[in-house]
């Protein structure tokens, strides 16, 4: 999932697969996306809209909110917590 400014807001340009395995080889299905983006829908997080597609059924876009991108800020902070804490603990279980 990557995210973009475009007209001052986050826009969500996602290819499932390809962005995880990218990522450093996350692998998840879209068994485990598609229903986390419908949470996040329901929640007020994200906009969506469908767009024809000129190869196979129409896709749906998916927009942050003012609310998702004041989520999405709040998460990064604390996601940056938990990582450098969990590499302090790992560091000092196994020192190089």
């Amino acid at each position: 999932m990557r995210f973009s400014r475009c007209s001052g807001a986050r826009t969500v340009r996602f290819r499932a697969r390809s962005d995880l395995a990218d990522a450093g080889g996350l692998i998840a299905g879209e068994g485990m996306i598609y229903p986390l983006l419908a949470r996040l829908r329901l929640n007020g997080l994200v906009q969506t809209t469908w767009k024809e597609s000129a190869q196979g059924p129409p896709r749906r876009y998916y927009r942050l909110t003012e609310a998702g991108d004041i989520a999405l800020t709040g998460f990064v902070d604390r996601w940056k917590l938990f990582r450098d804490a969990a590499g302090r603990i790992l560091e000092e279980a196994f020192p190089a």
